[in-house]
């Protein structure tokens, strides 16, 4: 879809542990991990714009990847599921490799160090600490306190848990240094002050018009939220919505009446709502 298209950076201290890595013989484990984190964060861009809002950036970490952001306007039900699309992600794929030893056992060598990470992540990610989903969570639950004092106290604690990371690092030192612990503690207190956003989504049909698109007609019951239309858009097709309520035929809703629905951020109320 025509809009903000996801984009990927790279952190410095990304490039300094990928460099770490290698010379420590740690290579695939770094790009296995790579690989776990942007299937997560990706999880969460399909989810997202599901319900009407894209990824603004995903930006390479020492330990994976990470999109921040707020989902401002969309209904608490849907934030949850976007939220928990990222570890779902990951928890499913470790599942698969889980029933993949037990079908072909001969398997497992070559996909043990997939598994581990894929259900790292999952748990990890859970942790309530921001940006993680976890602390989004713990946020989302927190919301009817207010918006100041939700974020004071997802602050603190995710200051909490990076000094936990940060004091596991220093234990480690006196045995085997668990290197990537350093980075991931720094960067969750970093991420206890702000991150990026998810957008609402948008089109520029200008040069899609010149050269001629086809349009795509749905049949939709009047009652269908906002959040469930979302998913007939296409860039490569102009959609005009048919709404049907219990006596039949009610209107037709234009693509451009969906983005202006969009637009309003009351992704609850129902299609009908729109039209007039």
């Amino acid at each position: 879809m025509h809009g903000h298209k996801p984009k990927i950076g790279v952190h410095p201290l990304f490039l300094a542990v990928g460099i770490l890595s290698a010379c420590t013989g740690s290579l695939l484990l770094f790009l296995c991990a790579v690989l776990a984190a942007l299937e997560h964060e990706f999880a969460h861009a399909f989810a997202a714009r599901r319900y009407g809002f894209e990824l603004d950036r995903v930006i390479l970490m020492p330990y994976g990847a990470v999109v921040a952001g707020d989902l401002k306007g969309i209904p608490p039900k849907e934030e949850v599921f976007v939220l928990l699309a990222g570890p779902l992600a990951n928890g499913a794929t470790g599942v698969f490799f889980v029933a993949l030893w037990w079908l072909y056992p001969e398997t497992y060598a070559y996909t043990d160090l997939a598994a581990a990470l894929s259900f790292s992540l999952f748990f990890v990610n859970l942790l309530p600490a921001y940006p993680l989903d976890g602390g989004r969570l713990l946020a989302l639950a927190l919301r009817p306190l207010g918006e100041r004092k939700t974020r004071l106290i997802c602050r603190a604690v995710t200051l909490s848990v990076s000094a936990a990371i940060f004091g596991y690092f220093v234990f480690t030192c006196f045995s085997s240094p668990a290197w990537t612990a350093l980075p991931f503690s720094l960067l969750l207190a970093a991420g206890a002050f702000g991150g990026g956003e998810y957008r609402p989504v948008s089109f520029s049909r200008e040069k899609a018009f010149r050269r001629g698109i086809a349009e795509i007609r749905v049949a939709v019951s009047a009652d269908m939220r906002l959040s469930s239309a979302v998913r007939f858009l296409r860039e490569d097709r102009y959609l005009t919505l048919l709404l049907f309520g219990k006596d039949g035929f009610l209107a037709e809703m234009t693509e451009e009446e969906l983005l202006t629905a969009l637009a309003s951020g009351d992704y609850s109320r129902p299609l009908s709502a729109f039209v007039h």
